[in-house]
């Protein structure tokens, strides 16, 4: 994902739902010189510790604020990244188009998101399997099919959609059968992810 963003120096880039700054470095680090990176997200204690990450590092800032409603100025970045946040927001839909308003014509959104409808993990009890995995899809994710749904969503909000990459990762827990290996199993197995770089639709 953060190689199809197409970073180069000068840009401005911003990583939404930028959690504890894992990759605000990186970002900094393909942008600079001349650009800068905002990371944005909305519990106040991952922005404390995104700041103390990254404080040596100029061309970083690190907002408080919410994915709907960006405290951006219109087509002010070039770039912008969401990876596993809009499974987790109310509107996807509104999301995407502030994402839009802020981008710059001809820049480009890359986001990742799970597919939490097709968890699919194996035990000999096969009710119980399918009663964890609806539960996951249920109630721990806000919008479990996000993942199918996002180049559609992304389209409806302006942007081209080029590009949609699947990847259907997989891990095995090992241990007897009992309830509690049943429960970690489609923890450690998660869903489809669908990668949708999209740029944003030129209006010229």
């Amino acid at each position: 994902m953060l190689e199809e963003l197409g970073l180069r120096a000068g840009h401005t880039v911003l990583d939404l739902g930028c959690g504890p700054g894992t990759d605000l470095r990186f970002l900094a680090a393909a942008v600079t010189p001349g650009g800068s990176v905002i990371g944005l997200d909305h519990d106040p204690a991952m922005v404390d510790t995104a700041r103390a990450r990254t404080a040596e590092l100029p061309a970083v800032d690190v907002r408080h604020g919410d994915v709907h409603d960006l405290p951006l100025s219109d087509r002010s970045a070039d770039r912008a990244r969401t990876d596993r946040v809009l499974q987790h927001i109310a509107v996807p839909r509104a999301a995407l188009a502030e994402i839009h308003r802020v981008l710059r014509p001809g820049g480009r959104l890359v986001t990742g998101e799970p597919d939490g409808e097709t968890l699919a993990a194996d035990h000999p009890d096969g009710e119980l399997t399918r009663v964890c995995t609806r539960y996951v899809a249920e109630r721990v994710v806000r919008n479990a099919a996000i993942g199918r749904q996002l180049a559609r969503l992304a389209a409806e909000a302006g942007f081209t959609v080029p590009d949609v990459v699947p990847v259907t990762p997989s891990s095995w827990t090992p241990g007897p059968p009992t309830t509690s290996s049943a429960w970690s199993a489609p923890r450690a197995l998660p869903s489809l992810p669908v990668t949708s770089p999209t740029r944003r639709r030129n209006p010229g």
